[in-house]
């Protein structure tokens, strides 16, 4: 696997409201109504991210989410990280928490 060209990513990023580029990574914050939303969502996501053997570098603190993700094989940013982001976003709007 490959990372993406810088404008790979620009593309990818304007479907991906509130992820921004940071050097080699993609970073975005979740706020959340509590720290059972926040810890569903993390939970949620780590299911797709362990089926995708991919796992993002993110931290919690209370009703917040930060989250990560790069590619530390490739150095950069890959279409795992695209899918990731975009598995997060879709829990998001789902609100199955």
């Amino acid at each position: 696997m490959s990372s993406l060209s810088n404008e790979q990513i620009d593309m990818q990023l304007e479907d991906l409201a509130g992820w921004q580029r940071d050097g080699d990574s993609i970073i975005k914050t979740y706020h959340f109504s509590d720290f059972i939303e926040a810890m569903t969502f993390m939970t949620q996501a780590a299911f797709y991210a362990e089926a995708l053997e991919h796992h993002p570098e993110w931290k919690n603190i209370y009703n917040i989410v930060e989250v990560r993700l790069t590619t530390s094989d490739t150095g950069g940013i890959t279409s795992h990280d695209i899918r990731l982001a975009k598995r997060m976003e879709y829990i998001l709007q789902q609100k199955r928490f």
